[in-house]
């Protein structure tokens, strides 16, 4: 069943949570005798769960776990404490981590998937010991108490839209590759189906992959492939879901001589250079503070027994669970002409973070000083 989104304005609130709680379930200890009691024993003095699904994607570490932690701190005059897992792209491992952080009593859980299905039973575990779970950038299935993420079908409109600026008129002169996500990742279905909208019948598709685990060298491989089936002349394009996966496959194409534009998501510094240097064309910004913010207020304000209205403005349905209450953040296509105005704009990365000697030369070209 595919997610469907009812979209209402996209805002992320920083105050007013003081409505009381309807039928979302408050966040009390398994022990605790009422709700009242919970909530006037734990106060700002909540625990956070927050489980995070693999380290090889820079974003998590860098920028999810820090701003998460500094705005639940923010939102509990600093006595909320932060339980912190990564998975490491492990199912089965996060599975387990749910059961420790349900036994070290959590008040509330923030969870990024590795497999959304796969996370369903513990999502259960966890409402059953009456602790609710904030999904974290992709669609956990299960109970889950609300969601925040990027409009995902809009990245993969995004990476199109791009990709066929690029082709301009020579779209249809040979054929393009796609690489998506891995097929445990929801939001990977979603950049997928939205790229689709927007490419079908303007391209060719000589080769589509979903990439396993989204690493790098699977998508290294497949591009390997793909150069090998297809012929390295006739291959103009190349559908990227990712920047991991774009790294993997410029690598690909320079070892078979091949320069084409790649697209790429989540603005890694490593993409960054890359589109400076014109090995990557694009890649999608999406900036992590808001996402961040969604899911430490809405967590807080659960673990709280507070309401969510005032907080998330959208609905989206799950192949489990219809309208939960959603933030979803803009996404903006990120290329040479506008990383002044995005990622340094918003401090994500310095010029001197990005123009290190290797880059330098570039830089200056497109002015970038």
């Amino acid at each position: 069943m595919n997610t469907r989104m009812r979209r209402a304005a996209v805002a992320v609130a920083a105050g007013a949570m003081a409505v009381s709680l309807a039928a979302c379930g408050s966040a009390k200890e398994s022990g605790d005798k009422s709700d009242s009691s919970s909530s006037a024993k734990k106060g700002d003095a909540i625990k956070v769960g927050l489980l995070l699904p693999e380290n090889q994607t820079a974003r998590y570490e860098k920028f999810d776990k820090p701003l998460i932690t500094k705005k639940i701190k923010e939102l509990t005059n600093d006595k909320g404490e932060v339980v912190y897992a990564n998975a490491k792209q492990d199912a089965s491992t996060q599975n387990q981590q749910v059961d420790t952080m349900i036994t070290n009593k959590v008040d509330v859980l923030i969870v990024d998937a590795v497999d959304a299905a796969a996370i369903k039973n513990s999502v259960q575990k966890a409402k059953d010991a009456g602790i609710p779970v904030v999904a974290y950038d992709r669609l956990a299935q299960g109970p889950i108490d609300a969601y925040t993420s990027f409009d995902n079908e809009t990245v993969g409109k995004t990476q199109g839209e791009a990709l066929l600026k690029a082709l301009g008129s020579k779209a249809k002169s040979g054929k393009i590759v796609m690489m998506n996500g891995s097929v445990t990742d929801p939001n990977a279905a979603l950049f997928k189906k939205g790229a689709h909208s927007v490419l079908d019948g303007k391209v060719n598709v000589g080769k589509e992959y979903d990439t396993k685990e989204w690493k790098p060298e699977n998508a290294n491989s497949n591009m390997e492939g793909a150069i090998s089936a297809l012929g390295k002349k006739k291959i103009i394009g190349v559908y990227s879901a990712n920047d991991g996966m774009a790294g993997g496959i410029i690598t690909a194409l320079k070892a078979a001589g091949i320069s084409v534009p790649v697209t790429g998501q989540d603005a890694e510094l490593a993409g960054v250079q890359r589109i400076v240097a014109g090995e990557q064309y694009m890649s999608v910004y999406k900036p992590y503070a808001p996402e961040a913010d969604a899911a430490a207020e809405m967590a807080v304000a659960l673990a709280q027994g507070k309401a969510l209205d005032t907080i998330a403005k959208d609905k989206v349905d799950s192949p489990t669970n219809k309208a939960v209450p959603s933030v979803l953040v803009p996404v903006t296509s990120l290329t040479k002409e506008n990383i002044k105005d995005t990622v340094i704009k918003d401090g994500v990365y310095t010029v001197t973070d990005i123009c290190t000697t290797a880059y330098k030369a570039d830089c200056d070209k497109i002015g970038l000083k």
